[in-house]
């Protein structure tokens, strides 16, 4: 056996930095915490190539002498805490003494501070090796400056994504920072580009719409509670503005940035009967308390926390978002929504127009159109359904419409169709969804895909997270069907949209488009590909669970099902047809 030895300190500090710094953006948020906690209240990142070639933050904090300027380059050396005690009542962000050493060891790296205008020290590192210090002039603060990362790691630098998706998640960071400290003011530049910036007046309000859009921040409900030792305060969005991932909700413990299961079930909880499912809402919750009761060092990311009392945090969070949403007349009762349902069918019985259901072909099919009550028969009409017998080669799975006859639809979700080979039940969603993404991405031939202009161009607004993502994608969008340019800033002008996504909101569809590639891109850390954004669109695009469906529109979705190429899966892998075989119905009536 091999006889057991020290490592060297340089081979200690890498180890190191395979927790503290992953990516381009682990070293954005190391940089930006040690700015926090010095102090600052002006924090400039310099990012070229996302972070790979160039990270430079600069802070207008405390600085540091010389003494402390080596001493902060030592692993497991910190002003924030002196000994294990101190665990139990951490404020700072950082604690640990590992972040500068660990990004050292995996970079080029240049310390510049001082602690008053004039003379700053100037330490070079490289390979774990210290310069000799040397002097330059400059204001009061601290830049790092690191170059190269992971130049003496390759095999790390292999396993980086796409500079779009790197340059996400140091957004993601930042985003986050500025709003948890809105009296501080952020400043982001990739490539020469601003990507984000505060103003750092104080006001958390103004500080969410510098980073979600105006809009956004106009919508939100003042969160205001304390509760069990804890006081809540921030940002909740109305029932009715939601998101489809959790990508805009963010959360802080003592000014941290957090997430646990806790925290995640007490919003869903909060919001329980007044979201659609799968959607939620947006988010900035501050939640202060006394650090005894929290425990920060949980993770190597100090992203999660644990409570003392889970269950006391739990319903603070509850009670919270309840009472803000309540507060401001944005929490529905039984009255409320009876009379809007009543009022949504009578302008649905004013707009029926008729659906000549015998239009189809037996040849490929135009894609199917979002259907409301509005464009086909009502549903309470009884409609005369035919039998089909068996068409021609261009429908390759018509064992679907073989005798088929529309029974129809159990819990507006699920269509109910008997054919010669038994009973068969289809997800309307997950349908629709196949016929979509089939349609947009070309496989049953090449196709111009149907735009239908706008009567009055519409303008979409977007966080400039978003901005920057849907600039890089911007083809891969226009070609599944919506025309859009550019109008300044983080906008664009929006004159036309698929026609598949016929009486929705076009500027819902879209946002909601983006919103899945932003939560691709930061959240699971994956590169948007064309055949995400097919994927996305038909999903955003498809008729939903819960939407009621006339005989003649499910008679329609089965016949467009039965052109594609896999009628049994979405795009997604969820099923979209089961068959109970006659055989086996029979069977478990005990009738063979």
């Amino acid at each position: 056996m091999s006889t057991v030895r020290l490592l060297d300190l340089h081979t200690v500090n890498q180890i190191a930095a395979g927790e503290v710094v992953e990516r381009p953006a682990s070293v954005v948020k190391e940089l930006v915490e040690n700015a926090l906690d010095a102090g600052a209240k002006r924090i400039d990142i310099e990012l070229v190539d996302s972070g790979k070639t160039l990270i430079r933050v600069f802070d207008d904090g405390i600085g540091m002498d010389l003494d402390d300027a080596r001493q902060a380059l030592q692993r497991h050396a910190t002003s924030k805490i002196t000994s294990v005690d101190d665990l139990q009542h951490v404020r700072s962000l950082g604690f640990r003494g590992e972040a500068l050493p660990s990004i050292a060891s995996v970079s080029r790296m240049t310390l510049s501070t001082t602690r008053n205008d004039g003379l700053r020290t100037v330490l070079k590192v490289e390979d774990s090796q210290i310069s000799h210090p040397k002097g330059s002039a400059g204001p009061k603060g601290t830049e790092i400056l690191v170059e190269d990362l992971f130049y003496n790691t390759p095999a790390r630098l292999k396993f980086l994504k796409s500079d779009t998706t790197e340059l996400g998640q140091s957004m993601e960071h930042v985003s986050r920072y500025a709003i948890a400290y809105p009296q501080v003011a952020f400043k982001l530049v990739h490539n020469g580009q601003v990507g984000l910036k505060t103003s750092g007046s104080g006001d958390r309000q103004e500080a969410i719409s510098d980073v979600w859009g105006r809009d956004m921040a106009r919508s939100l409900a003042e969160v205001r509670l304390d509760a069990a030792g804890m006081t809540l305060t921030g940002y909740v969005s109305p029932p009715h503005i939601t998101k489809p991932t959790r990508a805009y909700q963010y959360l802080f413990v003592n000014g941290r940035p957090v997430r646990t299961r806790t925290l995640t079930a007490a919003i869903d909880q909060a919001f329980r009967d007044l979201t659609p499912e799968k959607r939620f809402p947006l988010l900035v919750l501050m939640i202060e308390i006394d650090p005894a009761r929290v425990d920060v060092n949980v993770s190597p990311t100090k992203s999660e926390v644990k409570f003392q009392q889970e269950g006391q945090a739990f319903d603070a969070i509850r009670i919270a978002l309840k009472s803000a949403l309540m507060d401001h007349g944005m929490m529905p009762n039984a009255a409320g929504v009876a009379a809007a349902n009543e009022a949504l069918a009578a302008i649905r019985a004013a707009t029926q127009e008729t659906y000549d259901y015998r239009s189809f072909s037996s040849g490929p099919t135009q894609p199917y159109e979002n259907p409301t009550p509005a464009m086909f028969d009502s549903p309470n009409v009884e409609v005369p359904i035919p039998v089909f017998q068996k068409l021609d080669s261009a429908l390759p799975f018509v064992t679907l419409l073989d005798g088929l006859r529309v029974i129809g639809q159990s819990m507006n979700t699920f269509i109910i169709a008997e054919t010669k080979h038994g009973l068969v039940i289809i997800d309307q969603h997950v349908a629709h969804e196949r016929i979509l993404y089939e349609y947009l991405c070309g496989i049953k031939g090449t196709v111009a895909i149907e735009k239908q202009a706008l009567l009055v161009p519409q303008t979409l607004h977007l966080d400039r997270r978003s901005a920057l993502l849907l600039r890089e994608r911007l083809q891969e969008v226009i070609d599944i069907g919506f025309e859009l340019d550019p109008f300044g800033g983080e906008s664009y002008v929006v004159r036309a949209v698929p026609a598949a996504i016929k009486n929705k909101d076009p500027l819902k569809v879209l946002r909601d488009v983006v919103d899945e590639l932003v939560e691709a891109s930061v959240t699971r850390r994956l590169v948007p590909t064309r055949e995400q954004i097919w994927i996305t669109s038909s999903c955003k695009m498809a008729v939903k669970a819960g939407d009621p469906l006339s005989l003649a529109e499910m008679e329609k979705l089965i016949v467009d099902l039965a052109t594609t190429e896999n009628p049994y899966l979405c795009p997604h892998g969820r099923p979209i047809t089961i068959t109970l075989g006659r055989d086996a119905l029979l069977r478990m009536f005990k009738r063979t």
